[in-house]
């Protein structure tokens, strides 16, 4: 397309789950994968949802997904904050999602719910914050990519200033 930036990305995703019978059964073989990328030191463990016999203790697709939402809103937030001068000392998200699973097996998110918690060191600037939550809602590229509503609800409070 002319006129467009055109990013690509590159994951290797490698399963670690043959037990010694591979996919011979559906209980045969681990959900067990890993995730990496090139030029990178470290890799995210894998895992199936509990519910679909994967490992708790790793993370499993869905929780990716909600966290690269989370990731990318986060991102655009500070960017635009740092743009308008707005100073964030602190920012995390609580993020939740919904799937919906049908009689036939397949599925999908239904929605995602992102929670910041912001701290600005500028009580007057916290409402222009949550506005930009919303702007950067419209910027995510991830949250302008899925099928199902991704909303937000921001809480920004200000610094205690040092007594």
């Amino acid at each position: 397309m002319s006129g467009y930036l055109t990013h690509r990305y590159r994951i290797t995703a490698e399963w670690l789950g043959n037990l010694g019978p591979g996919t011979s059964t559906y209980t045969a073989y681990s959900r067990d994968h890993q995730l990496s990328a090139p030029g990178k030191a470290t890799f995210i463990s894998g895992s199936a949802d509990p519910a679909y016999r994967g490992d708790g203790s790793r993370y499993n697709p869905e929780e990716l997904l909600l966290g690269a939402l989370a990731s990318c809103h986060m991102l655009w937030v500070l960017h635009l904050c740092a743009n308008a001068g707005i100073v964030v000392t602190e920012y995390s998200d609580q993020a939740m999602g919904e799937m919906v699973q049908h009689p036939d097996g397949s599925g999908e998110f239904v929605i995602a719910e992102l929670r910041p918690r912001m701290v600005i060191t500028d009580a007057a600037r916290i409402v222009e914050a949550i506005a930009l939550h919303d702007r950067a809602h419209e910027m995510c590229f991830l949250a302008r990519s899925v099928a199902f509503p991704v909303k937000h609800q921001p809480t920004v409070t200000a610094a205690e200033s040092p007594s």
